[in-house]
């Protein structure tokens, strides 16, 4: 079989089995009494959501992936592991040491085993980097169709660019891409489902320990995964930034995400979800040319696109504080 055919049924199989179970969860309504997002001062929406996308996501993907991509039979055993750790967490609220603490395990342990020719120090800031990523892409789920666009764009650019060096990683990740699809039939605007943290964690994970893998085993360089990945890691990344410097508490929910700001100044999740997508399929473009050029020229393609999103970030802040100024005349007037 060939290895495109491969990778269109690992996406299927993963995408079918999302779907279905998904279905299944809404149409009996136990959904609902699995866990349900109740909105508050910091939410985006204005009615309960259940969040069970992970019930979804994480077994599609890991079928997908015992049957068409088994060597990376580990990985797929790590995400069943953050999954139900974070179920539980989505369910009755763990300690954050604990999840903490099974995060970097878990981590660690992905770590050790993707790793071929790397120095210690390394591959300790490799699982910093990782634990990271666990955790930005939790911060990315609230808003409709954003978080389920970049699993299907990310792990999709995975997939093309693993295809033809590492043929069974290009699987895995179009089986993800695949299962992403098949969240994302429930959660575009308006959204009915939510990933929750029992799907959002794994897939952080999922992120960087393909990325860490494909790197340490000649399917990209190490800036490709942070590329692919762009908007997810810039937005999330400067606002924990801007947070820790103000003396925040980071691990508290708010709305200061520059996707938040822009539900709120556009007053339309879709339209944020377009411009987003618009945004991952140029990092993923740019991400795909740069690995055909020399190593200098990659390194100045990774820095320009930064820069691009450095300036929509910029824009994001002026149109912010327009609207904010708008809002507190429009109260004051009243």
């Amino acid at each position: 079989m060939s290895a495109p055919m491969l990778l269109c049924i690992a996406a299927a199989v993963a995408g079918v089995v999302s779907v279905g179970i998904l279905l299944l969860l809404l149409r009996t309504g136990w959904a609902w009494d699995i866990a349900v997002d109740i909105p508050n001062h910091r939410s985006l929406h204005v009615r309960p959501i259940p969040r069970v996308g992970g019930w979804g996501v994480v077994p599609g993907s890991i079928l997908a992936i015992a049957l068409c991509a088994r060597s990376f039979g580990w990985i797929a055993f790590g995400a069943l592991v953050l999954a139900i750790v974070s179920q539980i967490d989505d369910r009755r609220g763990l300690p954050a040491r604990i999840r903490f603490a099974a995060h970097l395990l878990v981590v660690a342990a992905a770590v050790a085993w993707s790793a071929v020719d790397i120095a210690w120090w390394m591959a300790l800031l490799a699982v910093i980097a990782l634990v990271w990523v666990v955790n930005l892409y939790n911060f990315m789920d609230g808003s409709d169709g954003l978080a389920g666009g970049m699993a299907v764009s990310g792990f999709g650019f995975y997939a093309v660019a693993a295809l033809t060096t590492q043929p069974s990683l290009a699987t895995a990740a179009a089986a993800i891409a695949g299962a992403g699809i098949g969240f994302l039939i429930f959660n575009h605007h308006p959204a009915k489902i939510f990933l929750g943290d029992a799907g959002s964690i794994p897939l952080g994970f999922l992120a960087g320990a393909l990325g860490f893998w494909g790197w340490q085993h000649g399917a990209w360089p190490i800036w490709f995964p942070a590329l692919a990945f762009a908007p997810f890691v810039a937005d999330a990344t400067v606002t924990l930034c801007r947070r820790l410097a103000r003396g925040e508490k980071v691990w508290l929910a708010h709305r200061e995400h520059y996707y938040q700001r822009l539900v709120q100044i556009a007053g339309s999740h879709t339209r944020v979800a377009v411009a987003y997508y618009l945004l991952m399929l140029g990092s993923g473009g740019v991400a795909l040319v740069a690995l055909h050029v020399p190593p200098a020229v990659q390194w100045v393609l990774f820095g320009a696109w930064y820069g691009v999103l450095a300036l929509v970030g910029w824009q994001i802040d002026r149109s912010w504080r327009q609207f904010t100024l708008t809002q507190d005349n429009h109260n004051d007037a009243n």
